[in-house]
């Protein structure tokens, strides 16, 4: 074993420890972004190559901060994204829901489809569309001014095609031009209630932006439900929404989703843990 890899071992003990979920995949992460390395590179860093920073990153990250600000990065998909203080970090759990978007753009009759992203945070939903369904057309919108400047960042790396538009504003209100035309629209807005603060994993609610946490209402889902009334709006005849919610939250959203307010084919869908994750629905045809 070479020394980078008898210290990460050193700093898995110490984040297990300090009760990190993963301490070894965070512990290789760390060392991988201070030396500039793969993670399945660590072996190959020479002895004389260690850089001390590691053990300030491991630090840091037993103190509760989330490991992608530390390192400045998260991937999502077969994206890296920056991210930061201010930008809610994205989880795998939402990878699922873009797979499911991006399969049900594939089978649309559309050539160019026009597809929303609400609530954008860092671009990861919106970028992940352009990139691997490259004749869509994506409009993503974000409130936060923070947040919006690591939107920006990285649409400015990653969307090599110009196929994504940032938009600054609050959702609920967005696009106005766009009624009626839109093919798809997508959504992982806050979706927390504040009774379950206590709940939430301190790296999570110390770290990631409030107004992506915490959805309003007693159910934490008044986000949501701006969400369904920006979709029906947005929507073409014919067009889908998804959204995601938490693991607990299937049923109330199912029922958001209403057949009295024209939607046809809702379905909670899960994750990879097969837990409920996301509703879809269509909007049916007068």
């Amino acid at each position: 074993m070479n020394l980078l890899l008898d210290e990460v071992a050193r700093a898995t003990a110490r984040l297990a420890d300090a009760g990190a979920a993963s301490p070894r995949a965070d512990a290789e992460e760390l060392a991988a972004s201070v030396h500039g390395v793969n993670r399945s590179e660590l072996h190959k860093v020479a002895d004389a190559a260690f850089d001390a920073l590691f053990w300030e990153y491991v630090a840091r990250r037993e103190a509760g901060e989330p490991l992608q600000h530390i390192t400045g990065r998260a991937f999502f998909r077969y994206l890296e994204l920056k991210v930061g203080p201010g930008v809610f970090v994205p989880r795998p759990e939402t990878e699922v829901m873009v797979g499911w978007a991006l399969e049900t753009l594939r089978d649309m009759d559309v050539q160019d489809p026009l597809v929303v992203d609400l609530g954008t945070g860092s671009a990861a939903i919106a970028l992940s569309i352009a990139v691997e369904a490259p004749r869509a057309r994506v409009h993503a919108v974000e409130k936060d001014p923070t947040a919006f400047v690591h939107a920006t960042r990285n649409i400015d790396e990653l969307d090599e095609r110009g196929r994504v538009r940032l938009h600054l504003g609050d959702f609920g209100a967005a696009l106005g031009e766009l009624d009626g035309t839109v093919d798809f629209v997508i959504s992982n807005p806050p979706y927390i209630p504040m009774s379950e603060w206590e709940y939430v994993p301190r790296d999570v609610r110390d770290h990631d932006p409030a107004d992506a946490l915490w959805g309003g209402g007693d159910d934490g889902l008044d986000a949501i439900r701006v969400v369904e009334r920006t979709a029906r709006r947005l929507l073409r005849p014919g067009g889908y929404v998804a959204v995601e919610h938490s693991d607990l939250q299937g049923n109330g959203v199912y029922w958001i989703f209403a057949e009295e307010n024209g939607w046809r084919d809702v379905r909670n869908r899960r994750d990879l843990t097969n837990r409920d994750r996301f509703v879809t629905a269509r909007l049916g045809v007068p």
